[in-house]
């Protein structure tokens, strides 16, 4: 799981056994014994064990003697010191996520997806760096590059997501982190990752991925070049839309200061939080599978009825993504857009409400389907073309796809009135 450090996954950290020796290369396999060590779930051959690593909720921990209490090691990971450094609940969930990112030093969970990459950019920047963020990103991400981190003094600048290797062109000399975003909110271009990484690395920059979309299953960030990965695990990982999460997974040298800033910074989650997404876990890939299935054929769907102008969905070969999408990932998840050759922003309620299946709401990644309308334009500081039509994004849960279809064609008939968009 981890290496030879101060990461989560080291052995030699925890309160007894360390991970086991051999864990398997199959997600299912992983996703099920992943986070299990038996110091966290065996108390003796007399009293036997539990499934579990079980919900140790704790702010703060007692000692026996002011010898124990001073030889307490503040500094360590995995030692039961403070509520805010974790318990075995946190430390279970973060040995699983560092496994999901092979060649990661370790992981650091967070109370959000947002706080998770304000943390990981704050590990990296000073007054006066220079920072990429690829033009299709999160808006949050662009948001919080535009408030606090510019406050700082740290200026953003975006880029074509789309750049692969050319990105080098916009390195300066005060250029300190690059982030990315494959596929990319709302717009959904897949990026040349390794290509991006490879630029970044042979001048001496960070890299940050968001591979939120692929859940850290279907694409290995660490693995293609990135320095951090980050995911809102409130997504798949959670799998149940009842928690918010985030993690960042960290190369040795780059863990080391992300942890440090999270300490400072006084980031931690609840045990409960840490719990229910570690259950999340156990089901990820078997949820993933169904998700990226059915969402393709939705999305064929989509695709080949007449309202529709384009839908935006890695998986289809009609996207201009798809080549790298098929060279780097190992599946599709279920969130896609698509634009409809009719209507605008203001024809939204016609379309969505009163929908059977899908619900309006905003975040994604659950076990229900969910809709939105998008107007990417409004976030984006390089190309700001507005889809000619209406333009939706979809989060594709785990009912019958079939039902789904069927409620997505009511709509379309919904809107089949209005002028075609210019």
């Amino acid at each position: 799981m981890g290496e030879a450090g101060d990461g989560p996954g080291e052995a030699g950290d925890g309160p007894g056994d360390g991970p086991p020796d051999r864990q398997s290369a199959d997600p299912f396999t992983y996703a099920a014994e992943a986070g299990r060590r038996r110091a966290w779930t065996f108390l003796d051959a007399a009293h036997g064990g539990i499934v579990n690593p079980p919900l140790w909720r704790a702010s703060t921990i007692v000692y026996d003697t002011v010898a124990d209490l001073d030889a307490a090691p503040a500094h360590m990971d995995e030692r039961l010191f403070y509520g805010r450094k974790g318990t075995p609940t946190q430390w279970a969930l973060r040995e699983a996520l560092t496994g999901l990112e092979p060649g990661a030093a370790g992981t650091i969970l967070f109370p959000s997806g947002v706080a998770a990459l304000a943390a990981a950019i704050l590990s990296v920047v000073r007054p006066g760096a220079h920072v990429l963020v690829p033009d299709s990103a999160y808006d949050p991400t662009t948001a919080l590059l535009d408030g606090l981190v510019a406050g700082l003094g740290v200026v953003s600048e975006p880029y074509d997501p789309c750049a692969g290797s050319a990105i080098a062109s916009l390195f300066r000399p005060e250029t300190r982190l690059v982030l990315l975003e494959s596929p990319g909110s709302l717009t959904f271009e897949v990026q040349d990752v390794p290509a991006i990484c490879r630029a970044a690395r042979a001048a001496g920059i960070a890299t940050l991925l968001d591979n939120t979309w692929a859940a850290s299953l279907l694409f290995k960030g660490i693995a293609a070049g990135c320095d951090m990965v980050m995911q809102a695990c409130t997504k798949y990982v959670g799998g149940h839309s009842d928690l918010m999460l985030g993690s960042v997974s960290a190369v040795p040298g780059r863990y080391e200061a992300l942890r440090r800033t999270a300490w400072a910074l006084g980031q931690c989650v609840s045990a409960d939080e840490a719990w229910l997404a570690l259950r999340g876990l156990r089901t990820l890939p078997l949820r993933m599978e169904r998700h990226g299935r059915s969402a393709l054929a939705i999305a064929r769907w989509l695709e080949g009825h007449e309202l529709v102008a384009r839908v935006r969905h890695p998986a289809l070969p009609s996207d201009p993504g798809h080549r790298l999408w098929r060279r780097d990932f190992a599946g599709a998840s279920g969130l896609f857009a698509f634009e409809l050759k009719v209507g605008s922003r203001a024809d939204a309620g016609l379309f969505c409400d009163g929908m059977r299946h899908f619900r309006l709401g905003y975040s994604w990644g659950g076990y229900e389907s969910l809709i939105i309308p998008i107007a990417p334009e409004r976030i984006r500081r390089l190309s700001r073309r507005a889809p000619a039509g209406l333009m939706l994004r979809v989060s594709i849960g785990l009912e019958d796809p079939q039902d789904l279809i069927a409620d997505l064609h009511d709509a379309l008939a919904r809107v089949s009135a209005l002028p075609p968009a210019v």
